[in-house]
This record gives C-alpha cells, sequence and structure tokens, in this order.
C-alpha cells in the first residue's frame, strides 16, 4: 500500500443536508412557483381585458348607443352656404378610448334649415375628405376623389358621392344620428326592396335590364 492510499474507513464522512434545510429549500421553490403562477395569471388578466371589451363591448351598448341623436350645434353656429368641420362624440365609446371616439363630420347648411351633414370618408377607401371653400369641393388627399359641394361624385376613383347622416332639427339645435357610420349596407338596408312593375313579367323586367347594360365596342357584332 503506498503512502497516498488510505483505509476506506479512514475517509472523511460526507456531510448530509439536514431535514430543516431541505424542507427550507423545497419551501422556498414552493414559494417562487407560486409567485410564477400569479405573475403570469395577473400578465393574462390584464391582456384579456382589452381583448373582451373589443369582443363583447359592441353587444353590451348596442342597444343605447345605437342609433341614438346627438347635438351638432346650434343653428346660428352654421352660417348659410357654409361648409364646416365638427366633431361629435360617439356613444359607443369607453372612458379609455380616449380621442378616437371623436367622430368628425362636415356640416353644410345650404340655406334656412336646410342641411347636409357628411361623413368625413372618402367613398372609395375611407380616407378623410377636406373641403376647399374656393374650389367649392372636398377632395381627398389619398387617391385624388373629388366630390362637389352637395357631395356628389366630380371624379376620381369614388363611384358615388359622399354618405350622409341622418339629422333633424330640434330646439334650433341641429341633431345628427349616430352610433354606426354611414355606408352603403345601412343605407340599403333602410331602403325597400326592388318590387316588380305593374303589368310587367320578371322576364320582359330582365330583358330591359340587359338590354340597358352598357356594352364595349369591341364586343358587339
Amino acid at each position: 500500500m503506498t503512502p497516498n492510499e488510505q483505509p476506506l474507513q479512514n475517509n472523511p464522512p460526507i456531510p448530509q443536508a439536514s431535514a430543516s434545510t431541505r424542507a427550507a429549500g423545497h419551501s422556498r421553490r414552493a414559494f417562487l412557483f407560486k409567485l410564477s403562477l400569479l405573475a403570469n395569471g395577473a400578465v393574462g388578466a390584464i391582456l384579456a381585458v382589452p381583448i373582451i371589451g373589443y369582443l363583447l363591448g359592441p353587444a353590451m351598448k348596442k342597444g343605447s348607443g345605437y342609433n341614438s341623436w346627438i347635438a351638432l350645434g346650434a343653428l346660428s353656429d352654421f352660417p348659410e352656404g357654409e361648409t364646416r368641420l365638427v366633431d361629435f362624440r360617439n356613444p359607443v365609446t369607453t372612458s379609455w378610448d380616449g380621442q378616437t371616439g371623436d367622430i368628425p363630420c362636415w356640416v353644410r347648411r345650404v340655406s334656412g334649415s336646410n342641411f347636409q351633414v357628411f361623413a368625413i370618408n372618402c367613398a372609395h377607401l375611407g380616407c378623410p375628405v377636406r373641403w376647399f371653400a374656393q374650389s367649392k369641393l372636398f377632395l381627398c388627399p389619398c387617391h385624388g376623389g373629388a366630390y362637389y359641394a352637395d357631395g356628389s361624385r366630380a371624379s376620381g376613383p369614388p363611384e358615388r358621392g359622399l354618405f350622409e347622416y341622418d339629422h333633424k332639427i330640434v330646439d334650433n339645435t341641429l341633431m345628427v344620428k349616430v352610433g354606426k357610420m354611414p355606408t352603403l349596407a345601412n343605407q340599403a338596408s333602410a331602403e325597400l326592396p326592388l318590387t316588380q312593375l305593374e303589368g310587367t313579367s320578371s322576364t320582359a323586367q330582365l330583358a330591359s335590364v340587359e338590354k340597358s347594360k352598357p356594352r364595349c365596342a369591341s364586343c358587339q357584332g
């Protein structure tokens, strides 16, 4: 046996962790695990609040906010022959919507109690249009759409005029019907369906429609 070799029984024993130390380590790991679960749950709840509000908000507020009337201002605020930009607060909003809940519109007073209230969005792709009093035109800065003072289409990509809000006058105050943006879908739902002309068969109507369709010169013959 060499001097460096020692009997196994003479090696010092490996110290063993006490029961209290093991218990302290286990409780610390359990505490950190529970703390991580609590933190993850709090983050998930914070992220879920706006998502749930976005999904359920319209359904919860539809009864009170949709199809409501809001005052745009007194009649004296709108001189005859002028078009002015006015903001109103969308009733279908929450306190944290901030300025996004303020919706602008163009108000045109033709004369007396004759008004037009236009949506600011272009009928092409929804860009906000601007009113130029000198040229008497609404112009879209995005794709060059142009509209006359009465909102009808002048030129450019839009295939129709500006959308208009329903409005009325109550006690010398201009009121506008809000809650939904005026669109083709909303306007179509309020219109009466097409009815068959009296004394005209559906086949004759279809033939009349086909004849009225424009045809290109190269397609004829």
